[in-house]
């Protein structure tokens, strides 16, 4: 698969978990669209690395450790009694 093609990938399922978070429409919403941002990540991770570009690729493995704690916040870890 080109690169540009994996980076319309990235930019669209970013723009959906975006979309997603941003509506607020419940906890489990929320997880799932940490799990559409890591896809997002990995991708521009690998669009990075076959366009030689550095800086792509650190900010998205950056962002994929964000999104992964995002996935265990909102999907794994039980909500903390108030």
């Amino acid at each position: 698969m080109s690169s540009e093609i994996l980076g319309y990938v990235a930019m669209v399922s970013g723009i959906i978990a975006a979309i997603t978070i941003s509506g607020d429409f419940g906890r489990r919403i929320t997880g799932w669209a940490f799990v559409i941002f890591t896809v997002s990540s990995i991708t521009w991770v690998a669009v990075g690395l076959l366009d030689e570009e550095p800086p792509l690729v650190i900010q998205n493995a950056v962002l994929t450790v964000v999104n992964v704690v995002g996935i265990y916040r909102w999907l794994i870890r039980t909500k903390p009694a108030s």
